[in-house]
């Protein structure tokens, strides 16, 4: 570990010792209730952010002229409309730091409204600007180390920043502060996007570090190996860009974009430093790249919620094969970003983008879905290898969206169900196809669909709840903050799709292995480890599935009066010695509490009064030692009114 990185974890430690010495008596474990909300929100994001990002269409040849040439079209063509607020500047922007003062310059042969003069050298702020005078919001991009990824991955491109080590050391590390007011205070941008390359690629054995043009720093992100990674080093050097953005602006009218590509842990603290956070490494525009970024997103449905956003990156419709010839995969593209609520960043050079592909990303019912005011993502409701359902609860009652999506190149056919909708069966359930903005009738029991290769549909379904006065916890992923996950190691996820290798793009590698952290963490529907819920021998379809140790917070705000929940050992645990106890807490009080549970004993009934309580807490406490991870159930979980 590097000098920073222990200074860093010292500080984080000792801000752990002072907050227990202040509150004596403190679990340790995190478990004891709160009767507090914990979510904390950063910036403002209550939906999930939409624009525009050069990268995927520019990279490093980035100008103004370009940037606002994509600008103009959102604008003239009714995108801006449909809620596509943010142009974002992407790496490439920037000249040098300058010594004097640490200034950042800018690039002013590519920004030529940038050239100011005077004792600033050159300023942005001409450029945010003209996007305010046009109705948008402005983003700019950064690094939290001390030199961004093209430094690292672009060495001959000409628009790489200039001059001696110490001008060229761009990234936010030691300047945090400075910068980022100088971004959101002077030049008055928005938004902000923080690449974490400086924590990665400059490390020992990087030849341009060995004959001293970059310095060396860590590496403390090691992307593919968690393990190596110091995740708390990570989370820290972001935290204080968070606490600099608050400081500049205390009203909170910013949007904080975390770009460390799902390492370190990110899954279990980025909601608590960022508006949003990216959950995968860089997309780009194949189908099997495309599927890889979804599946990062799609099983951390209980991390999201208004204000703090999953983000499986930018769009890619409108290149490679999401482009105009590809038009049914730029539809799927679109359809699981909106079901999962996630960013719409748009990543293509619209001042080329045919009329096809701008349809697609302002088609009104499907942005609609993405911006829904509940914030719940999706969940899965079917999966195999091949075909999914995905199901997201609406603001309005007994309204879902669900998305059939064929993962294939070869036809298919799915059945969806009133089951997987959680709508009553013996009431009519209306179906709208939300791509061709038509009702499809009502749907009786059941109904087939059938699918073209890389198909999905995309469809609203209307009718009367399963449960009439109430809804299960798993329908309603957003009230729920994981106050504790109980993941003792952080382990990478294997069922994520891996494509071919995108760093040696042939097959001359091992192979592309499991990266990303999170197996582990509580689901809604499922187990931690994807298994159907499941306790002494009795299936439950709905629920959630959990690690013992664990802390659930439930935003009831005094709307529900009874809780009821079948609880126990789940039967895929890979523990089966300790007992875990079930605890019920309701605004920090306990409420009721199970008799000590064991791997193969019945589900035990556990229900409640909950009439004026606004934050329930669902604790599974392990009683002792274990052979393997304690994996739980909260079986039916419920709230009614």
């Amino acid at each position: 570990m590097t000098g920073l990185g222990k200074l860093l974890i010292l500080a984080v430690s000792l801000s752990g010792l002072c907050a227990g010495a202040a509150s004596a008596g403190e679990d340790a474990s995190g478990l004891n209730a709160t009767g507090q909300w914990s979510q904390i929100n950063t910036g403002s994001a209550p939906t999930p952010p939409m624009g525009w990002n050069s990268w995927n269409a520019f990279g490093v040849a980035i100008t103004e002229a370009k940037v606002l040439g994509s600008a103009q079209v959102i604008h003239d063509r009714g995108l801006q409309e449909r809620g596509y607020l943010y142009i974002n500047l992407d790496d490439g922007w920037w000249l040098k730091r300058r010594t004097s003062d640490g200034r950042m310059q800018v690039r002013v042969n590519l920004f030529p409204s940038a050239a100011t003069g005077g004792p600033d050298g050159s300023s942005l702020r001409p450029f945010t600007d003209r996007l305010h005078q046009m109705g948008f919001k402005a983003g700019i991009y950064s690094d939290i180390g001390f030199n961004a990824c093209s430094q690292a991955w672009s060495p001959d491109n000409p628009n790489l920043p200039e001059g001696s080590q110490a001008e060229r050391e761009v990234g936010l590390m030691g300047h945090a502060r400075q910068d980022i007011s100088l971004y959101f205070k002077d030049w008055n941008f928005d938004y902000i996007k923080v690449d974490a390359c400086g924590l990665s690629a400059y490390r020992p054995g990087n030849p341009m570090v060995a004959n001293g043009h970059f310095r060396q720093f860590g590496p403390i992100i090691a992307d593919a190996q968690v393990n190596r990674s110091d995740i708390g080093a990570v989370k820290a050097l972001y935290s204080d860009v968070r606490d600099a953005l608050r400081a500049v602006r205390p009203q909170g009218d910013f949007v904080l974009s975390l770009c460390n590509w799902g390492s370190a842990n990110v899954r279990a603290w980025g909601k608590g430093v960022g508006s949003m956070w990216r959950t995968s490494n860089d997309i780009d525009p194949s189908w099997g790249r495309m599927l890889h970024n979804f599946d990062t997103v799609a099983t951390r449905e209980l991390y999201a919620g208004p204000g703090h956003w999953n983000d499986p990156d930018m769009l890619e419709i409108g290149n490679g094969v999401f482009d105009a010839d590809h038009l049914v995969e730029a539809r799927t593209h679109m359809s699981l970003w909106a079901i999962e609520a996630s960013p719409l960043i748009i990543g293509t050079d619209l001042t080329r983008a045919p009329q096809s592909i701008i349809d697609i990303l302002g088609a009104p019912e499907v942005v609609a879905v993405s911006q829904d005011r509940a914030g719940h993502q999706g969940v899965i409701a079917y999966a195999d290898s091949e075909r999914e359902i995905i199901v997201k609860s609406l603001s309005g009652t007994g309204e879902k969206a669900v998305v059939l999506l064929n993962r294939t190149a070869e036809r298919t056919s799915l059945v969806l169900t009133p089951a997987h909708l959680k709508l009553a069966g013996d009431k009519p359930i209306a179906l709208r196809d939300l791509w061709a903005q038509k009702d499809l009738g009502a749907l009786h029991g059941l109904k087939a669909f059938d699918l073209g290769p890389h198909e999905a549909m995309l469809l609203k379904a209307s009718g009367a709840p399963v449960l009439a006065d109430g809804l299960y916890l798993s329908e309603a992923p957003a009230w729920i903050n994981v106050a504790v996950d109980g993941v003792r190691v952080p382990e990478p996820d294997p069922i994520i799709h891996r494509m071919m290798d995108p760093y040696h793009l042939s097959t001359t590698s091992n192979g592309n292995h499991p990266v990303y952290a999170g197996w582990g963490g509580p689901r809604a529907d499922a187990t931690p480890y994807d298994q159907g819920l499941a306790i002494a021998g009795s299936p439950y379809r709905y629920g959630l599935g959990a690690l013992a140790n664990s802390r659930l917070q439930v935003k009831a705000d005094g709307g529900f009066s009874q809780f009821a929940a079948k609880v126990g050992v789940d039967d895929s645990s890979r523990g089966k010695t300790a007992a875990v106890r079930f605890e019920l807490y309701g605004d920090g009080r306990l409420l009721a509490s199970s008799k000590p549970k064991r791997f193969g004993e019945a589900a035990q009934d556990l229900s409640v009064s909950i009439t004026g309580v606004k934050v329930l807490e669902l604790v599974a406490r392990q009683l002792a030692d274990s052979d393997g991870n304690m994996v739980v159930s909260w079986a039916e979980a419920r709230l009614t009114k």
